[in-house]
């Protein structure tokens, strides 16, 4: 009976240590897994911290890419120290005109193409280097202040003339650039140099204040220098213009106005006008830009017009020119290389018998104009650019010539080449 009891405990004894041996056992596992799992967490961490290495040293690069491309676009530096970017382009334009104006001219005049049956240029083939342009902006360490020159070769007998010339202190402009009414802003792309019907490409000297609301509204005033050569100015000419962003900035809004004085030696009027622009981009890859303007007794702002105003033998203000003018047009991105363009523009005057009556020539005035025109071009690299264009247009004048005819055409082929730099 005692040998039975000890047996007894003995295989109790055995079967304990095997517990405890296999508690010990499971133990281990679980102290095992924790630590896999404590090495797997540690190895999270620092892939994320690694992440964060790699996205901050590539933007890092980005930055010191764009640091230097700037650096890289620096030509020189002034005597004042301000970084002077050189730009511009190298541009050949042929012209083949089937109908239109003088041979010695290559761009746009809808407004004083000969009528029918009288000197008409008929068959002409042009070309030109005089549209090449030249630029230099200037950038100091106060970002406040810079400025610009730019300028091509358009003057009289392909001479050199200033385009802009200007600067910047903060919110002021001081010099020559657009004028601040009749904006190109919202002009359909063009291959003529002037563009067409509707449109303006007026640059005056001018003091220049912008008010910005917020992103998407400011307020830009100016005195301006319209260069008229009918008037005799005493005072420039007061112009505003709001713009307006809506649509994420899709698309703008532009309404401008302006007053000047027409003075003569002897005589003196009001001049006035107002205009709405707009650009919107219906897609990625279409753009629709629209502009219009009506104006009374100016001539000198929106281009293709009858001259602002009319005189008798002594000097004297006899009737003011009145129009309205638009111009519309729609631009697509075919892709990266190639985009065209369809417009249209049409201006109309007002049949005033004063005005008329005390013009030199009411055969060189015009009742109504209209140009349209379709373009396409190809860049199959970035600094090259290829366009070809056609337009035809029409001017109808106040009187007809002594053969019948008030009408005069203009019908033509534009091609351009451009490598800008």
């Amino acid at each position: 009976m005692k040998k039975f009891n000890y047996n007894i405990i003995l295989v109790s004894m055995g079967l304990l240590s095997l517990n405890m041996a296999h508690a010990d056992s499971m133990t281990e596992v679980e102290q095992l897994r924790n630590e896999v799992k404590q090495l797997r967490e540690m190895i999270e961490q620092q892939q994320h911290v690694q992440n964060k290495q790699i996205v901050a040293l590539e933007n890092n690069v980005k930055a010191a890419q764009v640091v230097s491309q700037a650096k890289d676009q620096t030509f020189a530096r002034t005597k004042a120290g301000a970084e002077v970017t050189l730009y511009g382009n190298i541009r050949a334009d042929l012209l083949y005109q089937s109908e239109g104006g003088s041979a010695d001219r290559l761009y746009n005049q809808i407004n004083s193409v000969p009528l029918k049956g009288h000197n008409e240029s008929s068959d002409q083939l042009k070309s030109t280097l005089a549209a090449t342009r030249l630029g230099l902006d200037f950038k100091t360490a106060d970002k406040d202040i810079s400025g610009k020159i730019e300028v091509d070769f358009l003057g009289a007998n392909d001479g050199l003339r200033i385009r802009h010339a200007y600067f910047n202190y903060g919110q002021w402009l001081i010099g020559q650039t657009w004028s601040n009414f009749a904006v190109p802003d919202y002009m359909p792309e063009t291959i003529d140099a002037l563009g067409y019907v509707g449109g303006a490409v007026k640059r005056d000297a001018q003091i220049r204040y912008t008010h910005k609301f917020n992103a998407e509204t400011q307020l830009v005033t100016a005195l301006e220098d319209s260069k008229d050569a009918l008037s005799n100015m005493r005072i420039p000419v007061l112009s505003t213009r709001l713009n307006q962003s809506f649509a994420d900035r899709a698309g703008v809004l532009s309404l401008r106005g302006m007053v000047s004085e027409k003075r003569t030696v002897a005589d003196n009027e009001l001049a006035w006008g107002v205009g709405l622009g707009a650009k919107y981009d219906i897609s990625a890859k279409t753009t629709l830009k629209a502009d219009y303007y009506h104006v009374k007794g100016d001539s000198s702002l929106v281009s293709w017009t009858n001259q602002g105003f009319a005189i008798d033998a002594n000097k004297n203000i006899m009737a003011l020119n009145q129009f309205d003018s638009i111009t519309v047009g729609v631009t697509q991105q075919f892709n990266s290389q190639w985009r065209g363009t369809l417009g249209y523009g049409y201006m109309k005057a007002d049949e005033n018998q004063d005005y008329i009556r005390y013009l030199s020539d009411p055969t060189k005035a015009n009742k109504t104009l209209w140009q349209a025109w379709a373009n396409v071009f190809y860049s199959p690299k970035k600094p090259l650019s290829f366009g070809l264009e056609y337009v035809y247009g029409e001017r109808k004048a106040f009187v007809a010539a002594p053969n019948g005819q008030d009408t005069g055409e203009d019908n033509r082929f534009n091609a351009v080449a451009i490598y800008n730099f």
